[in-house]
Formats: C-alpha cells, sequence, structure tokens
C-alpha cells in the first residue's frame, strides 16, 4: 500500500503523491462526511447509497500494475487506496472480524484486548475447517498513540477516526497526521448503538448495519465477491428466522447479561438499535428491561428479579476464562438470584461477543435463536465449557463448511 512514508524509493507512491498525481477522486476530503448513506440494516432503507457507485477507480495505474481507487463511508467521506491493503490496524473485534472472514484476520497487527479476544474467536474456529487466527500478543489498541501507529506502519487503519479524536491526548491535527503520513482511516464505531458521535464529527455522521459496513470493508480489499457469499448465507439465515419464530405473543423475555458482580450487574437490551444487537434484534424476543432502564446500565440483583427475564444471553460466556457452571451455581446459591425465572428454568445461556464480525454473527444468530426458541431451531446444548458446541448437521441453521471455504477463498 502506498500510503506508508518509508526510505524506499519503488513501489506505489505515497498518499501525497497519489493526491499530487490526480489518481482517484478525493471528493469532499478524506475526514469530511458524505450524504445519502443507509442507516438500515439491510442496506435498502430510505437513503440507501447505490453500492455500485461506491467504488470510484482512478485512471492512472500505479507502479505496482493497481488501478487507485476510493470507497466512501462515513465519518471519513472517500477515502482513496492505491493498492490493496497489507497489514492493518483495528480497534475494535468488528472490523478485526471482518479482516477475519474476508480471509484477512492474521494481517491484523492491533486490536483490542488482542489475547482475551483471540481466545474467544477460536471458540469459533474450531468449526471451520481449515480456518485458523492467531490474534495472540498483538498491540492492544484501544488507547493508541500516534507513535505506535507510526512504528506499525500499518497499510490501512480500520478505525473510526471520530472513535480516536475522543481519546485523551487526540486532536483532529493529529488524527490528519496519521491519515496523511501513515495510512488512511477506514472505520464507523458509533453505529454500535447509535451513540452520539463527537460535536466536531455529529454533521459527517452516519449509522450502519453490521453487514453494510462490512460491504464496504469488503470494497476496501477489492474482495466483493467474498462479501456477496456471505452476505448470501446471512439472508437466507435471517429469511429461516423470520419464517420460523413463534409470533410476538408467544415470545420470551430476554436480556443480555452475565451476572458475575451481584452488585454491579451490566444489562443490556435486545432489541436496540445499533450492531451490538445484530445477532439479537432479528429474533425480536421482548424486552425484560422497561424505558426507565438503558442498554448499558447496572443494576443490583434486586433490580434484576424486579425485571425477572425469561431468558439471560450471558456475554462472554464462552471465554475460556468465563465458568458458565461456576455463574450459574452461585445463580442458583443467591437467595434473590435464585427466584429469577432464567435460573428456575436454567435458562441463562452463554454468548460470545457483541462487538462481532460476520463471522461471529453467524453463529450466534443460530445460538441465539436456539436459546430463545428451541421449539422452533432445535434445543442449544448446555454449555460449560470448550468450543462452540457441534450441533447436529440436520439442526444448523447455516453450512460451516460454505462459511470456511469462502474464508480460505474457494468460493
Amino acid at each position: 500500500m502506498g500510503d506508508n512514508d518509508s526510505d524506499t524509493t519503488t513501489g506505489p507512491p505515497t498518499r501525497r503523491e497519489y493526491v499530487k498525481y490526480g489518481g482517484a477522486v478525493i471528493g469532499g476530503g478524506l475526514l469530511a462526511g458524505c450524504t445519502g448513506e443507509s442507516s438500515s440494516e439491510g442496506g435498502t432503507g430510505a437513503g440507501a447509497t447505490n453500492t455500485a457507485n461506491e467504488t470510484t477507480t482512478g485512471g492512472n495505474t500505479t507502479e505496482n500494475g493497481e488501478d487507485p481507487y476510493s470507497i466512501r463511508m462515513a465519518p471519513m467521506g472517500n477515502v482513496a487506496f492505491d493498492s490493496v491493503p497489507g497489514s492493518v490496524f483495528t480497534r475494535l473485534t468488528h472490523l478485526a472480524g471482518m479482516a477475519f472472514a474476508l480471509g484477512r484476520g492474521n494481517d491484523v497487527n492491533a486490536m483490542h484486548a488482542p489475547d482475551y479476544y483471540d481466545a474467544l474467536w477460536n471458540q469459533f474456529t474450531p468449526r471451520l475447517d481449515g480456518v485458523s487466527l492467531d490474534w495472540s500478543g498483538l498491540y492492544s489498541s484501544w488507547e493508541p498513540s500516534k507513535e505506535k501507529l507510526y512504528e506499525l506502519n500499518s497499510d490501512v487503519h480500520l478505525a473510526d477516526p471520530a472513535g480516536v479524536f475522543s481519546l485523551d491526548g487526540w486532536s483532529r491535527a493529529d488524527v490528519k497526521e496519521i491519515r496523511d503520513n501513515v495510512a488512511p482511516w477506514f472505520g464507523n464505531y458509533y453505529s454500535d448503538r447509535h451513540a452520539e458521535p463527537p460535536a466536531e464529527w455529529k454533521d459527517s455522521y452516519r449509522y450502519y448495519g453490521l453487514w453494510e459496513m462490512f460491504e464496504k470493508v469488503a470494497k476496501v480489499f477489492r474482495e466483493n465477491e467474498r462479501y456477496e457469499a456471505l452476505a448470501k448465507i446471512h439472508r437466507e439465515l435471517l429469511d429461516t428466522i423470520e419464517v420460523n419464530r413463534p409470533p410476538a405473543s408467544e415470545r420470551p423475555t430476554a436480556v443480555m447479561a452475565l451476572p458475575t458482580d451481584f452488585d454491579e450487574i451490566y444489562v443490556y437490551k435486545v432489541n436496540n438499535p445499533g450492531f451490538l444487537t445484530a445477532h439479537t434484534r432479528p429474533l425480536g424476543a421482548t424486552e425484560a428491561f422497561g424505558d426507565e432502564t438503558s442498554s448499558g446500565d447496572t443494576v443490583d440483583m434486586e433490580g434484576l428479579l424486579e425485571a425477572d427475564p425469561d431468558v439471560m444471553l450471558g456475554l462472554g460466556g464462552m471465554h475460556p476464562e468465563t465458568g458458565m457452571q461456576e455463574v450459574r451455581e452461585k445463580l442458583n446459591e443467591n437467595p434473590v438470584g435464585k427466584q429469577l425465572s432464567a435460573v428456575t428454568n436454567d435458562r441463562v445461556y452463554a454468548q460470545g461477543a457483541r462487538y462481532q464480525g460476520p463471522i461471529l454473527n453467524l453463529f450466534q444468530l443460530e445460538m441465539t435463536a436456539k436459546q430463545l426458541y428451541p421449539g422452533q431451531f432445535g434445543e442449544w446444548p448446555t454449555y460449560t465449557s470448550g468450543p462452540y458446541p457441534e450441533i447436529p448437521k440436520e439442526e444448523r441453521l447455516f453450512d460451516r463448511q460454505r462459511v470456511a471455504d469462502i474464508i480460505n477463498g474457494n468460493l
């Protein structure tokens, strides 16, 4: 990727040279917003863009023989590339998971809590034949420094510049400096739950569904065919859910929560807007908590009992260091916890991560469908530890081998 400053005199031009030579159009500026973006999960809602026109190819071929191109996404605007990125910086795992889905997981050089998420993601890879992943020991990038970004010298920063700007020690000039001297930013953070971005970025911001964002990231890597193949599986899975889920009046109340500290239990709603609920919102369960509680609030055990969810979905419950059996036992031993409907009916389930990429989203849609509606989608096995349970082939809601083939490039 020609965005990196280096001492070499060969290879594609730097970003400054690229602009000078008039490659792809950078209309609106890399830090400016764009108009007409879709906010729907499926990308077909009011204001959706014509995705066929989102990739602009320039007229000049770079020294490596590739045509420059640009991709548009808020809050960056049009982002120019003179070649397909190699090394990939990420902050959050929804974007690292997109690189993984495109067969680029091991090109990721940074992410938030890499060892934690390496262990969690590798609870799912055993069900994907021939797919491997190693994020252990990477730079932990929740609060990255400018100096480290220069040192990593990545080809693309799959991170939201508005999110980085909001961190202590970062200014808009710093964000622009990294963009110009190292590599472009390409990410969107505040779509997670349609949170409000910093005031300086508000006018340029748009919200995206998980798979809308994935489509744009796939264009960055020129992997449209991989995206389309995975998106077809996703659409078929959503259709299966839509057709088979019970009517609203027969759906249980549910909350995403993993009670480990009974005095401070984080609770997350299952139908909130944003990509954090991309695995629960399509199931349409009834919210256990009313409007007086916001997603991400904390409650104590008495507050949880007042809501009394029929189903509790335990975020991070599949991580190797989380003992689901111990969680269930402690709830049963607690004088308040043992009164919970989810506990008495043995419906406290393990989940993976909210900041999920496309592959985890497929698995988590399947597991959540079984956890909420076993009568319609088959029983979810009692999970205590280990990788994603082996589901009988006839009870699977998507084709694992097809997904593995796509990740491995066998289209």
